[in-house]
């Protein structure tokens, strides 16, 4: 008898390509579900953050408003003013307040001489911060000729971000001034210049190590920084500097690239 040919058995390898597309939707799926709950987590814990640095400038500008609505203003406890007397209290790592008008930028300003980048993941009270508090460069002492402050450059808009406008000469047009208080005084700058600056490290060095000017007391080392910063302007402001002025230098990430920084300068004019 004519036995009849028979298929060989296929050992499910028909489902294959099923399984794999069901896999791999599992697994994209899984990777979805995953980095959706980090950037919740992330945004949630942003704008708590946020909420928490928004109390503390809603506490300094009712004190504010309470020493303008008075017939005088009092005397400054231990020679800090006393808007921020309170804050100084609560953390006296505290070295000041910054904000620029019709922005985001309202913050505290810690000072940590012996770790400068305590503050870079902590918030104001020490905590574990993703977006950190701005603060000043280890070496800034009073009267050391520009006051530097570090701040993140956060996606959601907080901290330094809004710092980046300047790159547009409109927003300067509309931003001119600063404010930035120490413990023991008020002061309005006058934007000088916005530029990017790359620190990448090469075999002749930093092309414009911005952050080692801090102390300026010495004329020749004002005169080389204002050159500098003049030079890497991305327009004319039509402010300048002169020896003896103190100066207020800004410094974010700009994210063009990981060793790109954005600065702005600016001069005390109040």
């Amino acid at each position: 008898m004519k036995q009849s040919a028979q298929t060989p058995p296929s050992h499910g390898t028909g489902r294959r390509p099923g399984i794999w597309r069901t896999g791999l939707f599992l697994v994209f799926l899984a990777v979805f579900l995953v980095s959706g709950g980090l950037l919740l987590r992330n945004l949630l814990r942003a704008r708590q953050e946020q909420a928490a640095y928004d109390a503390l400038a809603e506490q300094v500008h009712q004190a504010e408003a309470s020493l303008a609505g008075s017939d005088s203003t009092p005397a400054a406890e231990g020679g800090i003013l006393p808007q921020y007397q309170a804050l100084w209290e609560q953390n006296q790592d505290l070295a000041g307040w910054l904000s620029i008008a019709g922005t985001a930028i309202d913050y505290p300003v810690m000072h940590t001489p012996q770790e400068e980048e305590f503050y870079l993941r902590r918030a104001f009270d020490g905590s574990a911060s993703v977006s950190g508090t701005p603060f000043l460069a280890a070496d800034c002492f009073a009267g050391c000729g520009n006051y530097l402050i570090y701040g993140h450059n956060m996606r959601d808009g907080s901290m330094f971000a809004a710092l980046l406008d300047y790159a547009d000469a409109a927003f300067w047009e509309e931003h001119p001034t600063i404010r930035f208080d120490t413990l023991e005084e008020t002061g309005t700058y006058e934007v000088l210049a916005a530029f990017y600056v790359d620190v990448a490290v090469t075999d002749a060095g930093v092309a414009f190590p911005y952050y080692a000017y801090t102390d300026l007391r010495d004329e020749a080392v004002f005169t080389e920084y204002l050159s500098q910063v003049e030079s890497a302007a991305l327009y004319d402001t039509g402010v300048t500097a002169v020896p003896g002025d103190q100066l207020l230098t800004l410094s974010t990430c700009s994210y063009h690239s990981s060793e790109e920084r954005f600065v702005v300068v600016a001069r005390r004019v109040l």
